[in-house]
């Protein structure tokens, strides 16, 4: 379960006196405990998964605003942080993996350019956090041939 592993890699940071994978996963546990609590359950692994995610989506927003600043300091800081939020989520998938996902899902739904917002849903279902939003969106796109 991805709560006992970020306890056991928290435990793991202090005693390697890691302030920066400490001090990330901490804000990790923080946000997933406030969503328990705001949702009155407990979370699955999933609805972790997604927390996390999110987490790393702030992080790559900042990353590139550090870096239009060229603030060297919080750059390193920021990828160290995106390494070890990386750790928890699945491995992204290859693009002809992705393609060949998002292609089953419209021949299922027998899809056109109209059914885009529903081939996005139940393709993200399917892929979940191991594909980005932005190349899901460029691929269903891409397949359903519509033109921006």
């Amino acid at each position: 379960m991805l709560k006992d592993q970020l306890l056991a890699d928290l435990k793991q940071a202090m005693k390697d006196n890691n302030t920066i994978q400490k001090n990330t996963i901490q804000l990790i546990r923080a946000s997933i405990l406030q969503t328990e609590k705001d949702k009155f359950t407990l979370l699955e692994d999933k609805q972790i998964e997604d927390i996390i995610m999110k987490e790393k989506k702030k992080r790559l927003e900042a990353l590139a605003q550090y870096e239009k600043s060229n603030r060297s300091d919080l750059i390193e800081q920021t990828k160290k942080e995106i390494f070890y939020i990386s750790k928890y989520l699945p491995q992204p998938l290859p693009e002809s993996e992705i393609k060949a996902k998002v292609q089953e899902v419209i021949t299922e739904l027998n899809a056109t350019h109209k059914q885009f917002g529903k081939v996005m849903r139940e393709s993200k279902e399917r892929l979940g956090n191991a594909v980005d939003g932005k190349l899901l969106n460029k691929i269903v796109r891409e397949l359903l041939n519509i033109n921006d």
